[in-house]
């Protein structure tokens, strides 16, 4: 037995076959409850995997998820890494252009899709020359053919050959610039890096067998809730951790703030994962108003990947949940997991995280660590990806040799101080330069989220004739607040920034816009600002 994804969860479902694995409680069409134990989980996966191989899908190839959360999502992940099929994430809210990049990009020779999409998967699918098998959730009809009859032709049995540690896992990373990448993952090296090798607080296994003997010797209890969409890859790798502590996974389709709380109450959720403030928030609204007395007890930790939870807001929550555990965090998908923000942290501190030992602060240019101070950007080395799909140019940017190490470079760029606490400023490639001054955009949002009208806030930078650029603020604020001048704004900011950082420009917007994951889309901010301001 090797580190291998499907290997390690069977092994678990071998040791607690009878305990309840996966609770869906909104399934597509019916609104209908599915509850599935570790066993049928096991042999609904192995269906899928079955029916991919003798469809003609060889190990290696890749199989697209283009699908909202479901039972289907994460039996076909499990089928594919069964059968050594690489799965592949979709970003569901892709039009056809997009996916038809995307599908040619990561050279996808099935897709496995929701209804709904139908009409876009048809309409990229003639332009996506390696896509020859297509299988459709929900509603029946062209394309595709139906999940349930893919279902019922594949055997439940597992006869697989046998694994490797080195088959791949492939996260695509859509982000705020730029076209999808596709970023390589040898199994082994995101069971440790992205999973935390079977122990994410504690001491990671020391070999295959023993995951299935801690859970075991262990019991349940535990209810994991991802709430973002599980086409981004922290949702997915959340439900795996659960997975190999052999606990409980809940979903739900789609995030409804009043639904999450409900379900919190009903299935005793323990731990919740989301992303930033753009979930956060309209929980807190939702907790304060129409479901104030939920039942929240059952909570232990909320913890956000992707996008920070603001000082403002997390007092706000605490407030309503003082007995729960705040996690911010910091990991990408080209890392997994670095590090998790100090209590500290906030508008006036930064960003600050205690990083694991095998994450640095480097020069860019030279790989070596900076120092205390300087600026210089996040590396980690260690179990690093391959580098990404289709992409030798930005893989050598990406990814360098060290002292005989493979090291990953990212592009948050950060400090560090004497005890080694890692204060991370923001992306390079949305930093503003003004006047010669350099402004990362999270920074600034930090300030104006604990402005008691603003409800969310992206920042951008616009082309200035006097400054190069200025710092523009996108700013939705509070339901019946009074707008406030750009005057007022400033006033507060200055409370918080150094005096360059200050917006120059504010622009109200009805909705910030974000990805479903609740990830800043800074290119809209760029030109709802520009727009503004011309």
């Amino acid at each position: 037995m090797e580190y291998n994804l499907a290997d390690l969860f069977e092994s678990v479902v071998d040791a607690v076959p009878d305990r309840e694995a996966l609770v869906y409680l909104d399934h597509p069409g019916t609104g209908a409850e599915r509850r599935l134990t570790y066993a049928e989980l096991d042999a609904a996966a192995n269906r899928i995997g079955h029916h991919l191989l003798d469809s003609g899908i060889r190990p290696g190839e890749h199989l697209g998820l283009h699908l909202y959360n479901g039972v289907e999502y994460l039996q076909t992940v499990l089928g594919c890494l069964k059968a050594r099929i690489v799965p592949v994430n979709v970003n569901y809210r892709y039009v056809e252009e997009e996916l038809v990049y995307l599908y040619r990009d990561a050279d996808l020779v099935a897709v496995v899709f929701d209804a709904e999409f139908a009409d876009r998967v048809a309409a990229a699918r003639p332009r996506a020359e390696r896509l020859r098998h297509l299988v459709r959730v929900g509603a029946d009809g062209p394309p595709g053919l139906p999940f349930a009859q893919a279902e019922a032709a594949g055997s439940p049995e597992r006869g697989f050959p046998a694994r490797s540690g080195d088959d791949q896992f492939i996260i695509y990373t859509g982000g705020t610039t730029g076209m999808p990448k596709g970023v390589m993952w040898r199994q082994e090296d995101l069971f440790f890096a992205g999973l935390g090798g079977g122990a994410p607080t504690g001491e990671p296994v020391k070999k295959p067998e023993e995951l299935a003997e801690r859970v075991a010797a262990g019991g349940s209890g535990i209810t994991f809730f991802p709430a973002p969409p599980l086409m981004h890859g922290t949702s997915t790798l959340t439900a795996f951790i659960g997975f190999n502590f052999g606990q409980r996974v809940v979903l739900h389709r789609k995030f409804v703030p009043e639904e999450v709380l409900r379900t919190i109450e009903k299935e005793k959720v323990s731990s919740i994962s989301l992303v930033g403030d753009a979930m956060l928030r309209p929980l807190i609204d939702a907790l304060g108003g129409p479901m104030k007395g939920t039942d929240c007890s059952s909570v232990f930790s909320v913890s956000s990947s992707g996008a920070i939870m603001s000082e403002t807001v997390r007092r706000q929550f605490l407030d309503l949940m003082p007995h729960v555990m705040l996690l911010n965090n910091f990991g990408s998908s080209e890392s997994g997991f670095n590090g998790t923000a100090t209590d500290d942290s906030g508008p006036r501190r930064g960003f600050r995280i205690r990083v694991n030992s095998r994450t640095q602060v480097v020069d860019p240019a030279t790989h070596e660590p900076v120092g205390v101070g300087e600026v210089g950007r996040v590396a980690q080395c260690g179990h690093v990806p391959l580098g990404y799909y289709n992409d030798p140019a930005k893989t050598a940017e990406t990814f360098f040799e060290k002292d005989g190490r493979r090291w990953v470079l990212l592009g948050d760029m950060a400090t560090v101080d004497k005890a080694g606490v890692v204060t991370v400023l923001g992306r390079g490639s949305q930093c503003i330069n003004t006047g010669g001054e350099k402004v990362y955009p999270e920074e600034v949002e930090q300030a104006l989220k604990s402005h008691p009208d603003v409800y969310d806030a992206l920042v951008a930078g616009v082309p200035d004739a006097k400054w190069g650029h200025h710092v523009a603020a996108v700013v939705q604020l509070r339901d019946g607040a009074a707008p406030p001048s750009l005057d007022d704004i400033q006033a507060h900011c200055r409370t918080h920034l150094a005096g360059y950082k200050i917006p120059r420009q504010l622009v109200l917007t009805e909705a910030v816009r974000r990805s479903p994951s609740g990830k800043a889309d800074y290119r809209w901010a760029r030109e709802v600002a520009a727009a503004a301001d011309a």
